[in-house]
């Protein structure tokens, strides 16, 4: 029988010698084996955590009917790929909220031919708006020129030259920080903001905009500090927080407007 091939694992820490020990290669690569397949289980457990908390108030995401389980399986396939064919940033905890609106759409496509692709549709296009935002989404990226915190400041600074009354009350009277809210706003593209009729009308803008979504996200969430103006002028840190953190019921069109006189006005 030939020899088998090994490897041998051992060392020093902190002055403590461990004995050496010898592990066959198979049963390395088996080692090895599992903790990718363990590294999978647990993504696999995190998209189905989080699809399953899509839009807990329809049907069509969280219902219990056989309709509904699919669009779930749907969607934890999708995010699963994504994953896997972007190590660099993998599953990040929102992405199904991005999803969502897109497959939605799709899947309610009242062309039965094409509403059977809905779940190859919604990828791709899932995949085409993360190549403009995705950075949004890379925590090591964080504090770059291309980072969350890097985008957040250019919202600070669009306000800033729009409505400096407010930004001066914001920034320096009762200090809320635009990490507190716009981080949700950017990241997850208004999804958690409005009722889904809304973000579907919201991402008709930004999908169509030709200077890319990221230019337009960015006038809306300045558009929706500046449509709440009054309220956000006459309160505290407490009170801003509170309205931003859970923006109130606005009309979209309205705010759309807004965001249009905003780059008007550049």
């Amino acid at each position: 029988m030939g020899k088998q091939s090994c490897i041998q694992l051992g060392g020093c820490c902190q002055g403590k010698k461990f004995h050496m020990v010898t592990i066959p290669l198979a049963l390395e690569r088996r080692v090895f084996g599992i903790n990718f397949f363990r590294q999978d289980l647990e993504l696999v457990e995190q998209i189905d955590r989080d699809v399953k908390r899509t839009h807990p108030d329809m049907d069509f995401f969280s219902g219990d009917s056989d309709f509904s389980h699919e669009n779930q399986e749907a969607m934890k396939r999708a995010l699963f790929i994504f994953a896997k064919l972007n190590p660099g940033i993998k599953y990040v905890q929102g992405m199904n909220e991005v999803l969502a609106p897109l497959y939605y759409v799709f899947k309610n496509d009242p062309d039965r031919e094409n509403m059977v692709h809905a779940e190859a549709d919604a990828f791709f296009c899932f995949v085409e708006l993360l190549s403009d935002v995705r950075d949004n989404f890379c925590k090591q990226l964080d504090n770059s020129a291309v980072g969350v915190h890097f985008t957040m400041g250019q919202l600070t600074a669009l306000l800033k030259k729009h409505d400096e009354e407010l930004w001066r009350h914001l920034d320096t009277v009762s200090k809320v920080n635009a990490q507190f809210y716009a981080f949700r706003w950017i990241t997850l593209l208004l999804t958690q903001e409005f009722d889904f009729p809304d973000i579907l009308r919201l991402w008709d803008s930004l999908l169509s905009n030709p200077d890319g979504p990221l230019e337009i996200l960015l006038r809306v969430c300045c558009a929706m500090l500046i449509c709440v103006r009054s309220r956000l002028l006459a309160g505290d840190f407490t009170d801003n927080l509170k309205l931003l953190q859970h923006f109130p019921s606005v009309d979209v069109h309205h705010i759309l407007k807004v965001a249009d006189e905003v780059k008007d006005r550049a």
